[in-house]
């Protein structure tokens, strides 16, 4: 392959204002997500009506990371709950189902 045919294959690269919007707006993300587990573990914030409408920060984090800053919630039962509403450890909260989402919200209600 030729040098010519190596850029031409490469993605563009990044302007530096591109590259500090991108750092500012991840940035932003970890600061909400922080709080909003803040708030989950202080009792301000419902995990039910997170994941009910959950918040755009949101839709890429784990479901687990989630579940874990609620009250009471450690790993195992987590695990338990994702396993019963059957939903992968993987799964991101943006990439829940509507059946999935709904299970889960109903088992933090019981």
């Amino acid at each position: 392959m030729s040098t010519a045919q190596k850029l031409a294959s490469q993605t563009p690269a990044r302007s530096l204002d591109q590259r500090m919007e991108a750092l500012n707006r991840a940035n932003d993300v970890r600061i909400r997500r922080a709080q909003l587990k803040r708030d989950l573990k202080a009792g301000e914030a419902e995990i039910t009506d997170v994941l009910a409408d959950p918040p755009m920060y949101l839709l890429t984090a784990k479901v687990s990371d989630i579940l874990m800053s609620v009250p009471k919630c450690g790993r195992v039962k987590v695990s338990r709950l994702l396993t019963i509403a059957r939903v992968s450890s993987s799964k991101t909260v943006g990439g829940l189902s509507e059946r999935q989402r709904s299970e889960l919200v109903e088992l933090f209600r019981r």
